[in-house]
């Protein structure tokens, strides 16, 4: 892509992505030795990685307003795990217009031949007398947990106000004397993403993380760490707030946007983004995947005969007996009215279609007290290299379309 070769002139790493797939549209050449053949996933992700959100797609209202985004990602050097700060923008024009633009915050020969920098660890400091009567008037007024830290002290918890020894549930006489380690879920590992975060300039979006309180509870947190210089001393000013169960309820009501509610199984919002994942695999791993598409055989017969209320439970059972034949790694969703799409991801066409033939087996031998037998029809195919999405599921409703016109109850390869 000619249009983006002047960034392999930077000695900054950086990476265009896509927010929906998370596939590396484009890296400098600084970025690719970086990463070491990892991808972005693998980078977010990483032991000392840190960000607002789970998902870059999370991002878009943030980007789109401009706010400054910045993730702390995980790379390899020297056999050692080092953090990285990374801002994230949105790009807003050219071929790849809407995905998200990752710059480093750091030259990438630093990062290659200097990281991580040497620190000085102190040893556990007396209490700061000043550093606590200056901000004992901002702690005593503000009702969110908040943390006086000195990130070259080995994360040392300088001071901490009343609602944090609330929230933590230790004393404040214990809690300044403690590290942000023994809080942190991650433990010590934590120390390298600190200092990361310390470097940072004001202004960013808070960072997620989990927090142990005192009864051993793990909480879901997000922390704003804003640098404060006092007295030469380069402290961070953190803010806490509990996302608890915002993060709980954020779940479910995801989950529940990618079900289909009447099966409980996938819907085709979440199959559509299965597949495109699985495109991605294939490009990086060239493993084989296949799909077969289903239909119930003379559906609309069993609704004008028992009812709709009827045909809904048929359908349920359907979901049952065809999840109960799948492997873990499969995916089945109800692709739309009495149609079901498979996933089958590390298979060849002559696996797809035996367990094809097995499950129209099944379901032909399906009983019920108040309904009639049903059979189904179905179309398998297997992703052919260089094969767009449109292009493969296309191939495997053309595939059951024959089946329908070979009799039904039959399996049809595309």
């Amino acid at each position: 892509m000619p249009v983006y070769e002047a960034l392999n002139a930077l000695s900054t790493p950086v990476w265009i992505v896509s927010p929906q797939t998370e596939e590396a549209l484009f890296a400098n050449q600084v970025a690719t030795v970086l990463a070491g053949g990892a991808g972005v996933s693998e980078l977010r992700h990483g032991s000392l990685s840190a960000r607002p959100q789970a998902k870059l797609a999370d991002y878009t209202p943030a980007v789109l307003a401009r706010e400054q985004v910045v993730e702390i990602w995980t790379f390899q050097r020297h056999g050692q795990a080092v953090s990285l700060p990374c801002r994230l923008t949105r790009l807003s024009m050219g071929e790849h217009a809407g995905a998200i633009l990752v710059e480093a915050l750091a030259s990438g020969d630093a990062m290659l031949h200097g990281w991580p920098p040497a620190g000085q660890c102190l040893s556990s400091p007396g209490r700061d007398n000043e550093v606590r009567g200056f901000y004992e008037v901002l702690f005593r007024t503000n009702s969110a947990p908040m943390l006086l830290i000195d990130p070259e002290a080995d994360g040392r918890i300088l001071d901490a106000n009343e609602a944090a020894t609330r929230f933590y549930g230790y004393p404040r006489e214990v809690f300044a004397g403690k590290h942000t380690w023994e809080i942190n879920e991650a433990g010590r590992s934590i120390l390298p993403v600190m200092q990361a975060v310390a470097s940072l300039p004001g202004g960013h979006r808070p960072l997620s993380f989990v927090h142990r309180l005192a009864d051993g509870s793990l909480r879901n947190v997000q922390t704003y760490a804003g640098p404060v210089v006092l007295d030469g001393r380069r402290l961070m000013l953190c803010v806490v707030h509990d996302i608890t169960e915002q993060e709980q309820l954020k779940r479910e009501l995801e989950q529940a946007a990618l079900r289909d509610p009447l099966t409980g199984l996938w819907n085709r919002r979440h199959m559509m983004t299965q597949l495109e994942q699985a495109l991605v695999g294939k490009r990086v791993q060239d493993t084989a995947f296949c799909l077969i598409l289903l239909d119930v055989d003379h559906f609309k017969l069993v609704n004008d005969s028992y009812g709709h209320q009827a045909g809904d439970r048929m359908l349920v059972a359907l979901a049952h007996t065809l999840a109960s034949r799948l492997r873990e790694s499969d995916t089945l969703c109800r692709w739309g009215g009495e149609e079901f799409l498979l996933l089958l991801p590390s298979s060849r066409q002559d696996s797809a279609l035996q367990l094809a033939d097995t499950l129209r087996q099944t379901v032909a031998a399906m009983t019920h007290d108040d309904l009639p037998s049903i059979t189904i029809s179905q179309g398998v195919v297997q992703h052919l290299p260089g094969e767009s999405l449109h292009s493969l599921v296309s191939r495997v409703d053309a595939a059951l379309y024959q089946a329908k016109h070979a009799g039904r109850n039959v399996v049809v390869t595309g």
